[in-house]
């Protein structure tokens, strides 16, 4: 029975030791990826081919410089830039006059220090189809 224990015992030092050592490794990783410097100031996305998808940023900070992966998705609104995020209200009602609905977005967050406008609109054209409510219900015949 004591010997299973201090089997026990060893076996559990050996992980320890391994988990310590594993941390190290992802430490001293860090060190040599990172930099010292601060104060980086990041460039737009752009695109390895077209207006979307892969593509890279570039930085700078002080004499250095660096190449971040990054992605634009193909159906972003292209308008507002994929660095700046914005919280959306509902749709509003469908105007008479010009036929477009409207919604205004408030910036959420930027990116990478992007310059992005505080409130932004969107419109985009009226539905043309009337929605039923019915759907999906159906009514039985009695005779």
């Amino acid at each position: 029975m004591q010997v299973r224990g201090l089997f026990l015992l060893l076996l559990a030092l050996i992980l320890l030791a391994a988990t310590t050592e594993a941390g190290k490794n992802k430490k001293e990783k860090a060190k040599k990826d990172g930099s010292k410097c601060e104060d980086w100031r990041w460039g737009p996305c752009v695109p390895n081919s077209k207006d979307c998808g892969l593509g890279y940023r570039e930085g700078t900070c002080k004499d250095e410089s660096k190449k971040l992966k990054c992605k634009i998705p193909c159906n972003w609104k292209k308008k507002f830039g994929a660095d700046c995020k914005y919280k959306f209200e509902s749709w509003g009602g469908c105007s008479a006059q010009t036929g477009m609905k409207t919604r205004s977005g408030i910036l959420k967050k930027a990116l990478y220090n992007a310059q992005c406008e505080e409130i932004v609109y969107v419109t985009k054209p009226c539905s043309s189809k009337i929605k039923s409510k019915s759907k999906g219900q159906f009514s039985l015949l009695l005779s």
